[in-house]
């Protein structure tokens, strides 16, 4: 199928690149106007001009946009409404980590884990839900992780950070579900092959090493694609997921299962 979702609005955080900018890509692909946000305003901006490149000027827009700010929130969705012409999408993708066992986390760093991660969430379904609910029909996706199932040491922050995100999807689910035309659910993959990864390894280690490391502890012996995350996201923000809300998607390769 082609133009799985044609007309449809998007906005997207987190997409300067890794898995927003891939998202991003593959609902331009699929007939979307989208709205690429992050942090990094300058790789944001790539993004969308790669988009527009690909598909023609006025697929892609693209803000600097700090989502634990909620003056930024509520500028990004007046963007919405004038460079989109509204929204009827939503992906809450930005996020991040910190490592080190709970007697060792610093307050700030713990606070900072739950500002990106929870706090944006919020933000983005707070201050977004009037355009959304606008839209003939709607659809917020929020980026979890595996992570808020299963559990490990030396990552508590992230865990608990992303529990709340897949638990908080639940609830804006049930409350938009009697009275607006607006979805609510979230993605929760297991380790994907982007830059992030990086971060993990030990000195001297090269990327493919630590590819091939987390893709060993994987049911099926690798990690997730970005694509295969995105093919998610898509269906999702089509139509396709109408009777869809308050539902959790595992991309996870079976690690959950075992």
């Amino acid at each position: 199928m082609a133009g799985r979702v044609q007309g449809k609005l998007a906005l997207i955080t987190g997409a300067a690149q890794g898995l927003g900018a891939e998202f991003a890509r593959l609902l331009a692909s699929e007939g979307a106007k989208v709205l690429v946000t992050d942090i990094n305003g300058e790789g944001a901006a790539r993004t969308a001009a790669e988009l527009n490149a690909k598909h023609g000027a006025g697929t892609a827009f693209s803000a600097q946009h700090d989502v634990t700010d909620e003056a930024a929130w509520i500028a990004v969705v007046e963007q919405a409404r004038r460079d989109l012409g509204g929204l009827s999408v939503l992906v809450n993708n930005a996020g991040m980590g910190t490592r080190g066992m709970v007697e060792e986390i610093d307050l700030a760093d713990w606070r900072k884990v739950f500002a990106v991660n929870m706090d944006g969430t919020f933000l983005g379904c707070k201050h977004a839900l009037p355009l959304l609910k606008e839209a003939p029909a709607a659809s917020i996706i929020n980026i979890s992780s595996i992570a808020a199932m299963i559990v490990g040491p030396g990552m508590s922050a992230y865990h608990a950070a992303k529990a709340a995100v897949w638990t908080f999807t639940k609830a804006v689910a049930i409350e938009c579900a009697r009275k607006t035309k607006v979805r609510c659910n979230s993605i929760h993959p297991a380790w994907t092959d982007t830059a992030i990864l990086d971060g993990l390894a030990r000195p001297g280690a090269s990327h493919e090493e630590v590819v091939d490391k987390l893709g060993s502890v994987n049911p099926m012996r690798r990690v997730g694609q970005p694509h295969e995350i995105a093919q998610a996201v898509l269906f999702l923000a089509s139509d396709e997921s109408s009777y869809m809300t308050g539902a959790e998607l595992k991309l996870d390769g079976g690690l959950s299962a075992t």
